[in-house]
């Protein structure tokens, strides 16, 4: 064996792992009808592929060497425990009433049975938090402290969200199956949601020294991806593909050398992803074409024109406020609210943008989202009023959760209330 086989060959395992995973779960679940089982067992066809790939080489179709293994151990298992066997098989009755086996995909290592994973864990039985949990651990892989990383969370929460919906799962029978035409509506949103507050954490992580997750945002886009080709003629999906690729395409120039955060209006846009903008503008046309336009449609299409601009004066804001103006017509939420409420002062004017802001100072659910405090700040310092600016900005400071979120703030801060002045007192 040549020095460094071994590491190469690890580097395979994990790299095979981690794109097969979700695809190994589900096939292991199809069969035997427990996640547990399915997990337990593919964890030990990754170990058997450390001690016989370095060995043997790495075989042509590494995910059917994984899934035979593992089908092996949960069958060896099974034999072992007779009662457990019993149990999985009314299960695996159960699973075979409720859809049909699925043909294997175009690759032919796995039968792809992702989709009935994707809509299992996000099954609306199931509480939001422990979904989210689910998904990242199931699907995306993430180990369960990985999890309580990005989640801001002790590990021993993540864990019990895990077991939670697991049981749930087990206990309310849920199938591990594509819900049918009239349950898709009601499905779906579950599931692109649970992948767009993945993203959004690696957008901008909800606290640590640093502003992106990049990897819980490309897992995100890489998850979203997977489900796209699983439902191709879904348009929202395609939407939420799209404002992914859009808002990710940005992310090189989204922070200085330092770590820092670089505004959209500051930012190199030389820097940006333009294959990655290219084909978001493509999935902007499938997902506002064909009907009524949805939620994550109408936000990449507004991503799409920040893309396409040569910088900020080159934006088309009265396009973008007409755009805000459809979204929150479709999703009523004050977040949407004070986005469109920017916006409006880049088309009208910082005062009439403050008009908006001010107009939502008593909505509860803005009380936590430093967000409306610092565009706040930024308007009124654009006014000329210094002191109200600093206190919105301090307030901001108080709320916001990464360091480079509170290093701009402070920055901002230092601006108008330098150290040893008066602003605001």
């Amino acid at each position: 064996m040549e020095p460094g086989e071994v590491p190469s060959v690890a580097a395979s395992v994990g790299a095979v792992f981690r794109e097969e995973r979700g695809r190994l779960l589900a096939a292991l679940v199809r069969r035997f009808g427990d996640l547990d089982l399915a997990e337990e067992v593919a964890s030990e066809a990754v170990e058997a592929a450390l001690t016989h790939w370095p060995v043997e080489g790495v075989p042509n179709r590494p995910g059917a060497w994984l899934l035979t293994v593992a089908r092996r151990r949960a069958v060896d298992r099974l034999r072992r425990d007779r009662a457990y066997a019993a149990r999985l098989a009314v299960l695996q009755v159960e699973a075979d009433r409720a859809a049909p086996a699925p043909p294997a995909d175009a690759v032919g290592d796995l039968p792809d049975e992702r989709l009935q994973l994707f809509f299992t864990c996000s099954h609306p039985a199931l509480a939001a938090e422990d979904r989210t949990a689910l998904i990242l651990r199931c699907l995306a892989g993430l180990t369960t402290p990985e999890v309580a990383r990005a989640f801001l969370v002790p590990t021993a929460t993540v864990a019990q969200r895990i077991v939670r919906a697991k049981r749930k799962i087990r206990e309310a029978r849920i199938p591990f199956r594509v819900p049918g035409t009239d349950e898709l509506p009601e499905r779906l949103p579950g599931v692109l949601q649970v992948l767009y507050s993945i993203f959004t954490e690696g957008y901008a992580a909800g606290s640590g020294p640093t502003l992106q997750r990049l990897d819980l945002a490309e897992e995100a886009v890489r998850l979203t991806r997977v489900l796209r080709r699983l439902l191709p003629a879904e348009r929202e999906v395609a939407g939420l593909l799209a404002l992914m690729l859009l808002v990710h395409a940005r992310r090189d120039a989204r922070t200085g050398p330092d770590g820092g955060i670089v505004l959209l209006a500051d930012q190199d846009r030389n820097r940006w992803d333009r294959a990655m903008i290219e084909e978001g503008r493509g999935l902007v046309l499938a997902a506002l074409t064909g009907g009524p336009p949805g939620p994550y449609g109408v936000q990449a299409a507004i991503a799409a024109l920040h893309d396409e601009a040569a910088g900020p004066a080159d934006t088309d804001w009265p396009q973008v406020v007409a755009l805000y103006d459809v979204l929150l017509a479709l999703v009523p939420s004050p977040v949407v609210a004070v986005n469109r409420a920017v916006a409006v002062a880049m088309r009208d004017g910082p005062k009439a943008g403050l008009a908006l802001l001010d107009g939502l100072a008593d909505e509860p659910r803005l009380r936590g989202h430093h967000p409306y405090q610092a565009a706040r700040g930024d308007l009124l310092h654009r006014l000329g009023r210094p002191f109200e600016a600093a206190a919105a900005w301090r307030r901001a400071l108080d709320l916001a959760g990464n360091e480079p979120e509170r290093a701009s703030l402070r920055r901002r801060l230092g601006e108008v209330d330098p150290p040893g002045g008066t602003g605001g007192a």
